[in-house]
């Protein structure tokens, strides 16, 4: 594309998964890891997720206001490092997901965010039905909240049978899903992450298709997930060009392409496109991040007009 990519795309940066302390929401550091990005004009998204300390959250708050950012909130920690499930077929259990993020909403109305995004949780294909039903309470629940505060509820996308084997992982149910929340809220859409799509056996292109009319916001990484005894299986978010990785150059063009062909290049409105990468064991976050850039570079520069 000889255009740049920021015509189209709010380019961000998942800061919890770039620099993984800040997964349980007790970072010391965070506000000068937001630094960082906020620095970095590369960068017009970065995406958080819960900050405990309140005097950090508002001094994150007001450095991403001052600094013109785009602010994400990310909830996916907030299930994941308490295994709490919002389909959970225990009443109480999937109440007290439901309260945490009830919470995230809150928290990312203070930090400047317009939503929150979250996953579903396990399933056993016995209560599979079930399951459904009490992710679907869930998510009106959530959507009904946020849209008094004019907030937006996404939902994530995920694999269903490798790493977080999540109740929403294939396009065809995750579509199904969607269509249902929108019968009766407006304030609700889907994010697909490239990491996943070979996870759930799928192309960027056909996600995209079977997606379009609920998709929302789009994450970018590699995964490895082709050989369950490769170091690294599972969804670890690696760097591109990992050993074993399913996705570099030419799979994140593929899904630019898919994403232009749909029409989802829009410069009046543009949608957030954020990296998430994480760095594998003792590597350096910064390295993990610039990988990121030049990868992305690459892929838009071989993206046709």
């Amino acid at each position: 594309m000889r255009e740049p990519i920021g015509k189209y795309f709010k380019v961000g940066i998942i800061e919890f998964m770039a620099y993984p302390a800040g997964l349980r929401g007790e970072d010391a550091d965070i506000l000068e890891r937001v630094k960082r990005i906020a620095y970095d004009d590369y960068f017009d998204t970065v995406e958080l997720t819960w900050i405990k300390d309140s005097d950090a959250r508002e001094k994150t708050a007001k450095l991403l206001d001052t600094a013109k950012m785009t602010v994400c909130y990310g909830a996916q920690p907030r299930l994941l490092t308490t295994r709490l499930n919002p389909n959970h077929t225990d009443e109480a259990e999937r109440e007290k997901a439901q309260a945490t993020l009830m919470e995230a909403i809150d928290e990312a109305y203070l930090l400047g965010a317009k939503g929150i995004a979250f996953l579903s949780g396990k399933w056993d294909e016995k209560t599979k039905a079930f399951a459904y039903s009490q992710l679907l309470k869930t998510t009106r629940n959530l959507c009904g909240y946020a849209k008094t505060k004019g907030m937006m509820i996404e939902l994530e996308v995920f694999d269903y049978d490798i790493a977080k084997a999540s109740l929403i992982g294939a396009a065809p149910l995750a579509a199904r899903f969607a269509a249902d929340v929108r019968e009766t809220h407006s304030n609700f859409g889907l994010l697909i992450d490239l990491s996943h799509i070979p996870m759930t056996y799928e192309t960027p292109e056909f996600t995209v298709r079977t997606l379009r009319p609920y998709l929302t916001h789009f994450h970018i990484g590699n995964t490895v997930c082709t050989d369950p005894s490769a170091v690294g299986y599972g969804d670890e978010h690696q760097r591109f060009g990992f050993p074993g990785g399913s996705n570099d150059v030419p799979e994140l063009l593929a899904f630019l392409r898919a994403l232009k062909n749909e029409g989802f290049f829009n410069a009046d409105d543009p949608y957030v496109l954020s990296f998430e990468v994480k760095p594998w064991q003792d590597e350096d976050p910064e390295a993990v991040i610039v990988n990121a850039k030049r990868t992305l570079n690459r892929a838009w520069a071989l993206l046709e007009d």
